[in-house]
């Protein structure tokens, strides 16, 4: 099986956008719903929510960021193994973050460029 990198990308800069207390603890049950379906098919290989501050470095130039440009960020991501890449498609296609308006996901897979 191959290893595939779940990018959830959503607005977690805006006020507005915030989910209430209630709304959250709904949210993140979905959420571990959503990866405890994956553990359960001995799929899940990590995962991390990310914190809202960050730094961009392009060359010799570091900026706030990563979120200058536009409000969507990258809020955290998972590692799935999938038997190939539309198997990965139909775990990510079920991820509650697309609930949400405007919210994304990004599906890659993880290759390496190291030798091990």
């Amino acid at each position: 099986m191959d290893e595939f990198l779940v990018l959830m990308r959503l607005d977690i800069l805006t006020k507005e956008a915030q989910p209430s207390p209630e709304q959250l603890q709904v949210y993140m049950k979905q959420y571990h719903d959503w990866v405890g379906g994956i553990a359960a098919q001995n799929k899940f290989v990590g995962g991390k929510g990310l914190s809202t501050e960050g730094k961009v470095i392009k060359s010799n130039i570091v900026t706030d960021g990563p979120y200058a440009e536009i409000k969507e960020s990258i809020a955290g991501f998972i590692i799935i193994k999938a038997t190939d890449f539309d198997d990965a498609l139909k775990m990510a296609e079920t991820c509650p973050i697309l609930q949400g308006e405007g919210n994304s996901v990004e599906l890659r897979k993880v290759v390496s460029v190291h030798n091990s």
